[in-house]
């Protein structure tokens, strides 16, 4: 696997790679990864397309009250698990290389970025959004590959492409879990123990409320039943809700694209996680 950590080694690696390969696929992370991160690059190497995952812990998309610094890191260990997936080019940029001291340029997405993720966490899909279109411009990538557990993050991503034309197909992929429902995350490794034995209460009240939309029940009531018992269980929760996939917009009844979502902190940690939810009588 070859590795590039200035601009210089990455524009010489990636014309390498396109030498052999027709596409290339890009899978931008923050590091600290698992396998969520797993299945994305084994889909991007399952594409046929060479594959190129970023690491870089973007300090533009977390707010003052955030601690970057307490954001884990493993080089070592995600350099070794990349090689593993099959990856071919990991890109390691600096802070500097990123944002230069005279930079000038912020990407403002709204759309899908308002509400929610945006509201609780004012400006970090601006982070989101600019350090994507950085890593699409520096890659050069056809393709982009984001996990759907984060799924105001993916339409976010998808806006942008689609509003400033950008040459970059986005896949998602779904989420992965553990045995017993929780979505797979970075921060998981900071619930205690009893957390932990909690934390899949999350998924199951995702998959209540989606039972109850597809056998008729009213959604109000459903999502007023889902935050309660979450809050029952230990968990502040910031919302529970029913949204049009794309566009992250409130509905009041299943319809097609609906998806529910929710984000709630337990203990030090703050858990985000979704699902698809059909209406009745839909197959």
């Amino acid at each position: 696997m070859l590795i590039a950590r200035s601009l210089p080694e990455l524009r010489a690696a990636t014309a390498d790679l396109r030498a052999g390969s027709d596409r290339l696929a890009l899978v931008p992370t923050m590091g600290a990864l698992h396998a969520g991160h797993g299945a994305l690059v084994t889909a991007a190497v399952a594409s046929g397309a060479a594959t190129v995952a970023s690491i870089f812990v973007n300090p533009l998309q977390f707010s003052p009250t955030e601690d970057l610094a307490r954001y884990p890191r493993d080089e070592a260990g995600d350099l070794a698990k990349l090689k593993d997936w099959g990856c071919q080019l990991a890109w390691l940029p600096d802070v500097a290389t990123m944002y230069p001291p005279d930079g000038a340029t912020v990407i403002e997405p709204a759309g899908p970025a308002e509400g929610w993720e945006g509201a609780a966490r004012p400006g970090h899909f601006r982070g989101v959004a600019t350090v994507v279109a950085k890593l699409f411009g520096q890659v050069r990538t056809d393709a982009a590959y984001f996990g759907e557990k984060d799924w105001q993050q993916l339409q976010v991503v998808r806006r942008m492409v689609t509003d400033l034309h950008l040459p970059v197909t986005i896949v998602g992929v779904e989420t992965v879990r553990e045995a017993d429902g929780l979505a797979l995350s970075s921060r998981n490794r900071y619930l205690s123990p009893a957390e932990r034995a909690r934390a899949p209460e999350l998924a199951r009240a995702l998959n209540r409320a989606a039972a109850g939309l597809a056998g008729g029940a009213r959604a109000a009531e459903l999502l007023a039943e889902g935050q309660a018992v979450l809050s029952a269980s230990g968990f502040e929760v910031d919302y529970f809700a029913l949204v049009d996939g794309p566009s992250l917009r409130m509905i009041d009844h299943a319809m097609p694209g609906a998806r529910l979502i929710t984000a709630a902190r337990l203990g030090p940690v703050r858990l985000l996680d979704n699902i698809a939810v059909r209406g009745p009588g839909a197959i």
